[in-house]
């Protein structure tokens, strides 16, 4: 691991993840009278797009590009995307899964950025999930998409809702064990 460069200013920890969205649709459970059966829709096609997402806890803020397939230059253009979020000065440490698209050798790695790969298996220990959780939660879930450029667009709706509301990164992804958060 590359250490801080000695004149930035401070360090962001940063959490990176990839999510796919699609027209194929996945059920939900929901709460139903005894004795009924709720109906919904379902999209059995398989036209989807991928968020590249990266979450900084304790600035409340995020990093994103949505691209049409995961690959090395797709996450290249995400780092480079990150990179501009950085605060000016700051170094940013980017905790991340071992994907195959995030070789450990490949990557056109900014000089405001370090990598940390998160051990294999252990994607409970990441807070991005909790983010891609809520999006599905509150903007995908039941919901039948056209066209691919639907989907492309609500994925845009959703990061960006997302990323208006103060306060929404911090709490979903701002876990007590965090350095420089205050536990909820």
């Amino acid at each position: 691991m590359k250490t801080a460069h000695p004149e930035a200013s401070a360090v962001e920890l940063w959490f990176q993840d990839e999510m796919r969205i699609g027209q194929k649709g996945s059920l939900t459970r929901v709460w139903a009278p005894r004795g009924k059966r709720l109906v919904a829709a379902r999209d059995l096609r398989f036209g989807y797009v991928y968020i590249f997402g990266a979450v900084c806890p304790a600035r409340d803020t995020g990093a994103a590009i949505i691209m049409p397939t995961v690959n090395v230059m797709a996450m290249n253009e995400h780092l480079a995307e990150i990179s501009r979020c950085v605060a000016p000065g700051a170094h940013a440490l980017v905790v991340l899964d071992g994907a195959g698209w995030h070789p450990r050798s490949g990557l056109n790695i900014p000089p405001n950025i370090t990598l940390e790969f998160l051990p294999p298996y252990s994607p409970e220990i990441n807070p991005a999930e909790e983010f891609w959780h809520e999006l599905r939660r509150n903007h995908f879930h039941l919901r039948i998409f056209a066209t691919v450029e639907e989907v492309f667009d609500a994925c845009c709706d959703a990061w960006n809702t997302a990323l208006q509301k103060p306060g929404f990164i911090r709490s979903v992804t701002g876990f007590s064990w965090l350095p420089g958060l205050k536990p909820s």
